[in-house]
């Protein structure tokens, strides 16, 4: 194991113990150096105070670059940040998007959340059909 991926595997590990200081220490070169990964998990650090004061619009910036990575997790995110407008305003349209790429990762939250806009209407019209899709496709990934 390089230095490189023994970094990464010690920094969820420590993110994981709730020792955040120790994995924003280890994950932030990794994440200045481009690796999603460290990059989504420092997003969650920084959005929630974790390590030090929070930093929403750090945490923000860390989980678009995950994001546009394909991070499917950080993709998640994204959708509920501009669903519910923290730190950016309301955007139905870019939550639709990025849930979206998640569900089509197969990531059962965020189909599940598709499911509820189409059902309510939300961001789309509402449609029955689309809502059912999304909510069998989260039953089945669960």
């Amino acid at each position: 194991m390089n230095d490189i991926a023994l970094d990464l595997v010690s920094g969820i590990a420590a993110f994981e113990a709730k020792d955040f200081s120790r994995a924003q220490q280890l994950l932030s070169p990794l994440a200045e150096s481009g690796n999603a990964e460290a990059q989504y998990r420092l997003a969650i650090i920084c959005q929630n105070g974790l390590s030090a004061a929070e930093n929403k619009e750090k945490g923000l910036q860390w989980m678009q670059l995950a994001a546009d990575q394909g991070h499917a997790l950080a993709q998640h995110g994204l959708g509920f940040t501009y669903l519910h407008g923290e730190g950016v305003p309301v955007d139905e349209q870019a939550a639709i998007k990025w849930f979206t790429l998640a569900a089509k990762q197969g990531l059962a939250g965020s189909q599940m959340t598709l499911g509820m806009m189409y059902e309510q209407g939300t961001g789309v019209e509402k449609n029955s059909v689309e809502a059912k899709k999304w909510y069998q496709m989260a039953e089945a990934n669960e």
